[in-house]
């Protein structure tokens, strides 16, 4: 024992001038504690500011200086966050921030980042502790969405990243797993995919990334409320058989980034099953609803698909980045991207233990333990509470459709299937609305988004933020009203 106690003193001693730690630990304590009471601060006291500003002059030159060869005091860098980087963010931890899909984040998510960057863990594989926690989420997500036991699960950055490795697998099955070598040159066939025309860009991304090419994505009609036509998808099919081309892929989307269409997934999965192609699910905005009790009934056939692709930063409210894919075979998933390199050997005993690692499911071999800060959510909300949230902002969102048919100024421009709402002016241009969203954004009041529907520019409000309340909507109403009454526009009834 006194000769291991004197090799540490040693080594303590011999790294001294090289280890990259503090030379004081217990100023380091205290100077990290102290960046931590004022990030708790801004979370719990977010309402006092601006939803968002603009970055100021001061603060771009701040981080346009030359790369530093001298160290700083770390409070001095602490500082320079408090003062230029914390008031410039994003604004999405604010409960009027509605522009985008955007999650808020929890308190208990901050200090699992704390946790999993002082472990600082490769999740790409190994025996530890981080791919245990991993295979339980796999494990709570096939419960929720209802895949079977023995599917494969994998934390990416985030749907669209999880899409595309849905997008590969699918591919490697339609071809077989020579296609990783060979590309697609001795294909027979072209290969061709299909998803509405309201899904994601990161589909026809995906496949162009894959080498088949978004030319081969068929972009299926939609009905009135946003959602895949199945009698279109059909015909699409055969009519791309009777080509000689080779179906190989439906997405379908629960939650449309528009307006939260939910496509009719049970429909989809049966064509999918009778024409044998990948029935995938791009589930980021909405998949997570099944966690309520009174949302679970919208998503009914998700649980037939072959993979869902959802992001745990949306609803979830997991501090960003927590995308993930959830694979329903799980010998598919691997079959598509483990790669027998000798440095990744497995082992039956040591840190080599294990036979399927998350490097053997995905490209990332270097990945970080997004899967604490979920598990952590998870655990200490609890599903009920996460689902209640998400529902919460769906009536939320039914409160704001409300409010502005009330208005004779506004129109409902889509139905609200679930937390976004689309809304044009009556007799406004698409200058004004843009100006509009422009104009709340930089007033600091609030920020919705806009975008584009059968060819109009209108206001879209995704409301996800778990600290949005009824209060906060009719808030952002009055800040409406106020906007249009300053520009001639009758007052609401």
């Amino acid at each position: 024992m006194a000769r291991s106690t004197e090799l540490q003193r040693a080594a303590a001693k011999d790294a001294a001038g090289t280890s990259l730690d503090p030379s004081n630990w217990d100023r380091f304590r205290e100077t990290a504690h102290g960046m931590l009471d004022d990030m708790i601060a801004h979370i719990e006291t977010i309402r006092q500011r601006p939803v968002w500003q603009r970055p100021t002059d001061e603060m771009r030159a701040r981080f346009a200086r030359r790369l530093p060869n001298e160290p700083r005091e770390l409070g001095d860098v602490l500082d320079d966050v408090r003062t230029h980087i914390m008031p410039f963010a994003t604004g999405n931890l604010h409960p009027s921030f509605m522009g985008w899909v955007h999650g808020a984040g929890t308190p208990i998510g901050m200090v699992a980042e704390i946790v999993a960057g002082g472990l600082n863990m490769n999740c790409g594989g190994r025996d530890h502790a981080g791919l245990v926690v991993e295979q339980q989420i796999v494990r709570w997500m096939s419960e929720a969405l209802g895949y079977p036991g023995g599917a494969s699960g994998l934390f990416l950055t985030g749907s669209s990243m999880a899409n595309f490795v849905a997008l590969t697998i699918a591919r490697t099955e339609a071809l077989g797993p020579s296609v990783r070598e060979t590309g697609l040159r001795d294909c027979g066939r072209q290969l061709v995919a299909y998803t509405s025309t309201e899904a994601h860009s990161c589909i026809a991304q995906a496949m162009q990334l894959s080498g088949i090419g978004s030319a081969n994505l068929r972009t299926i009609a939609v009905d009135d409320a946003g959602r895949m036509l199945p009698g279109a998808l059909r015909a699409a099919i055969e009519q791309d058989r009777a080509e000689g081309l080779l179906p190989f892929l439906v997405v379908g989307t629960a939650g449309t980034v528009n307006t939260g269409a939910i496509d009719p997934l049970a429909d989809i999965a049966e064509i999918a099953s009778r024409e044998k192609l990948w029935f995938h699910v791009d589930g980021a905005i909405g998949a997570l609803a099944v966690l309520s009790d009174s949302l679970r009934g919208l998503f009914k056939g998700i649980e037939e698909s072959a993979s869902v692709a959802l992001d745990f930063h949306k609803g979830g409210q997991v501090p960003y980045d927590a995308g993930f894919l959830l694979v329903r075979d799980g010998d598919a998933h691997k079959r598509a991207f483990a790669q027998p390199a000798a440095y990744l050997q497995r082992a039956n005993r040591g840190l080599a233990a294990g036979e399927t690692w998350p490097c053997d499911l995905g490209p990332d071999l270097s990945r970080g333990f997004r899967a604490l800060k979920t598990w952590m959510t998870i655990e200490a909300l609890g599903t009920d509470r996460i689902g209640g949230s998400i529902a919460h902002t769906c009536m939320l969102a039914r409160h704001l459709a409300e409010a502005l048919q009330r208005h004779p100024a506004f129109e409902l421009k889509a139905p609200v299937a679930l937390n976004i709402v689309c809304f044009g002016i009556r007799g406004a241009d698409s200058e004004f609305v843009r100006n509009l969203v422009l104009d709340l954004q930089e007033s600091g009041l609030a920020a919705p988004s806009w975008t584009t529907i059968n060819g109009e520019l209108v206001v879209r409000c995704a409301i996800v933020n778990h600290r949005t309340t009824v209060t906060d909507i009719d808030g952002f109403m009055d800040t409406l009203n106020r906007y249009l009454a300053d520009r001639g526009f009758p007052p609401a009834p």
